[in-house]
């Protein structure tokens, strides 16, 4: 498997920031459109680590559910931002997939489903930070396996029955940009995902589709 990082430790995240204190991406509150589907890589797109290579079951998670243990006690967790990017996507009712291309899916899948992420609506009503929901709960729809991500694109389509056109993507690999061959956006994320990457990626979207 290629890899275009370098690393000799197992990465850590901080966690997930509070979405009543996260405000939404700027181009979800401009009035312009949207895609139809939010499609996200995991490693090193949502996460700061390799799902196959760094993660050493079993998993544990934390007791606020915001980071996940492994075997060594490691801490692993999602980027700062995207417990709140994904609260709001769901806000507008954007679907959101997952397109990951790893050789221990069952791994990922398992760390979809014990990362937590507290929503905007639970912290308002309650005045204090939830648990949350799973993370895996706010996908739609989840490809993840190897092999080339127009594959894991093509199965979206068939699943989604949405247009190529109408579908943003990001990804941390360049190599990745090929889906755009499909008619699917591709933006490419170096740091992780933020919503400065998020608004970046709608605003390229809306100028490769004409749309304003």
């Amino acid at each position: 498997m290629t890899r275009n990082k370098l690393s000799t430790t197992t990465p850590t995240a901080s966690g997930t920031v509070i979405p009543a204190a996260n405000p939404q991406p700027r181009t979800f509150a401009d009035s312009g459109p949207l895609p139809s589907v939010i499609v996200f890589d995991l490693d090193y797109t949502l996460w700061p680590f390799w799902s196959d290579t760094h993660l050493s079951p079993p998993l544990k998670p934390t007791e606020s559910g915001l980071k996940v243990k492994d075997r060594y006690g490691e801490d692993f967790a999602f980027y700062r931002e995207v417990g709140g990017i994904l609260d709001a996507i769901k806000q507008k009712g954007i679907l959101i997939g997952a397109a990951s291309r790893t050789d221990r899916p069952d791994l990922a899948r398992e760390m979809l489903k014990l990362l937590h992420i507290p929503t905007a609506a639970e912290v308002e009503q309650s005045g204090k930070v939830q648990k949350g929901k799973k993370a895996i709960e706010f996908f739609d729809h989840l490809e993840i396996y190897p092999g080339s991500k127009k594959t894991h694109f093509r199965k979206l389509h068939e699943a989604t029955g949405v247009a190529y056109s109408e579908m943003l993507f990001f990804d941390d690999e360049s190599r990745n940009r090929d889906t755009e061959s499909l008619g699917v956006t591709m933006q490419l994320v170096r740091d992780g995902v933020t919503r400065h990457e998020i608004d970046l990626g709608v605003e390229s979207w809306r100028k490769r589709n004409k749309r304003s």
